[in-house]
């Protein structure tokens, strides 16, 4: 790819892999525009409309309004996912939904991606005709940036798509966890979800249970320093706290994150820090949680002899992160769970 195409790319792109962390692993997903896409696989709407109009405040103050609820609604897959959890289906998706062999890519959730049309799979892939076709009545996703611009919707296209439905967007961007979480469920009642039903209930309890013992567990081991990284085929990004939905609210529970400082973020934004892998032990980390995002390479695929000797990596103290959490609270429950053992289990390696 060309540095033209490159530097083009680098204040999306970046996100892209990072929201967080990876530019190179977005620069190699980029892709054709008209890659295949599943069918929808049934013509069944999603939840039943409600008569009558419907209207939602999104996170760029935008009040969004039509005639009726939306049925034919198309999503970020991330943000569909969460939808899912509610009740609320997706006719259409796009973002990473589709892994190279077939699978649902993490960032699906527990969507069965056979029943949704895949109008772009990759970073800059939005097919503008598949989106017609569908006859959407609104286009949902997310934002990481404070200037409303919306996640995974193609710079080159986004006038066009926005002449055909309205957009809802959601901040992801330099909030606590909480905030998105809340406003998808916010936005999920809207579209007719049951949000006092017995699943959803549960599900937001176990969040706060989850919650209140990751809290305890870095009360009881302060200690216990935490990397949030990422692996990209010649760079590993270390993230700083700031800016990032889910490493905003473990630092406000209490998790002590290896900050980068301020001069080193400054490239990316102010998310991460770009190391070469020779330099991959520049911070002393007991824990390290790593972007599980198909963008990036994974813990166990790793060669490098430098991260192989990392302490929190040869004590097994690495777990999985994702920086673009799935907003219900089903699926982010397990993430504080997840951290909050890791940190009980830790030993002090740094």
């Amino acid at each position: 790819m060309s540095n033209a195409r490159a530097a083009h790319l680098t204040r999306r792109g970046i996100l892209a892999a990072g929201g967080a962390l990876g530019l190179g692993a977005v620069l190699a997903a980029c892709g054709d525009e008209d890659s295949t896409s599943s069918s929808t696989g049934s013509d069944k709407e999603t939840a039943a409309a409600k008569s009558g109009p419907w209207t939602f405040k999104d996170d760029r103050g935008t009040t969004v309004k039509t005639d009726r609820t939306p049925a034919n609604i198309v999503a970020f897959v991330g943000v569909a996912a969460a939808l899912y959890d509610y009740g609320i289906d997706c006719k259409g998706v796009f973002g990473p939904t589709r892994t190279t062999d077939g699978k649902a890519d993490v960032q699906a959730g527990d969507l069965d991606i056979s029943k949704v049309e895949i109008i772009g799979n990759v970073w800059d892939e939005f097919n503008v005709e598949k989106y017609a076709a569908l006859s959407p009545d609104v286009l949902i996703t997310t934002m990481f940036d404070d200037a409303g611009t919306l996640w995974y919707v193609p710079e080159a296209s986004k006038d066009k798509i926005a002449k055909l439905a309205p957009s809802v967007g959601i901040s992801a961007y330099d909030v606590q966890m909480t905030e998105p979480l809340q406003r998808v469920l916010e936005l999920a009642k809207s579209l007719g979800a049951d949000t006092e039903g017995e699943k959803i209930t549960a599900a937001k309890k176990r969040f706060e249970d989850a919650a209140a013992r990751l809290r305890a567990a870095c009360k009881s081991k302060p200690d216990i320093k935490v990397m949030a990284g990422s692996a990209a085929q010649d760079i590993f990004y270390v993230s700083g706290s700031n800016l990032s939905i889910d490493l905003e609210y473990y630092k406000a529970l209490g998790v002590n994150f290896v900050e980068p400082p301020a001069s080193a973020l400054k490239a990316s934004g102010g998310w991460f820090e770009n190391l070469s892998w020779e330099n991959v032990d520049k911070y002393d980390a007991d824990v390290i949680i790593m972007d599980n995002r198909t963008s990036a390479i994974q813990p166990a695929d790793i060669t490098e002899a430098t991260w192989k000797a990392l302490p929190a990596v040869k004590a097994g103290q690495v777990i999985g992160r994702n920086p673009e959490p799935i907003l219900s609270y089903d699926k982010c429950a397990p993430l504080l769970e997840e951290l909050a053992e890791a940190i009980e289990n830790a030993k002090k390696v740094s």
